[in-house]
């Protein structure tokens, strides 16, 4: 039996890892930080902020400190930004920082405003992928908020993805939209409750 387990704050640098492995071959990271060798640091000092920020304003469900999903509880609004997010994010990410606030800039301009629960992230490890883990973690949160009556939001990285995502009762929101400067294409889908 797969056991679920809400992360604390203790489990943020770990959790930022599972997703900055889970993340690195995409063509958004590729994206965000052009150099193979700077890839794998600069996501996982980059999601650090995200993941210790969703602790606060949402929550992160885990398997087996293998997989990860990430959520923010948007019933009422965007939660703030992290405290000195642009000088953290620098830090960060060095010399990549602008195409991270691009990031950041393309999200915003294609969220939803209705109330909802926005999965930021859905990480597993590569050696844990294909074995349901992923579709485990959404239909755990996707119960409470068919309960609750919440829709639910992410963007798809990829086409296959989409439809993964398509599987669990999402609908593409919008078009696909490109990332700027030529970026990969993103798929925004919103999942009604049942």
């Amino acid at each position: 039996m797969t056991t679920i387990t809400r992360a604390s704050t203790a489990d943020i640098a770990h959790c930022a890892a599972v997703v900055a492995r889970a993340f690195e071959p995409l063509p958004q990271t590729a994206w965000l930080v052009d150099t193979p060798a700077d890839r794998l640091a600069a996501l996982t000092a980059d999601f650090e902020i995200l993941v210790e920020h969703a602790a606060t304003h949402g929550h992160i469900d885990t398997i087996d400190d293998d997989a990860v999903a990430v959520w923010f509880h948007r019933e009422h609004g965007k939660p703030p930004a992290p405290a000195d997010y642009a000088a953290r994010v620098l830090a960060a990410t060095g010399r990549y920082a602008d195409r991270f606030h691009a990031l950041d800039a393309a999200f915003d301009a294609h969220h939803p405003a209705e109330p909802h629960h926005h999965l930021a992230l859905l990480a597993v490890l590569p050696h844990r992928q294909g074995h349901g883990l992923g579709a485990t973690l959404l239909r755990h949160h996707h119960a409470a908020l068919d309960e609750r009556g919440l829709a639910a939001f992410l963007e798809a990285s990829t086409l296959d993805s989409a439809r993964l995502y398509e599987r669990e009762g999402y609908k593409p929101l919008g078009e696909p939209y490109a990332l700027p400067e030529d970026g990969p294409t993103m798929w925004p889908l919103w999942r009604q409750p049942r």
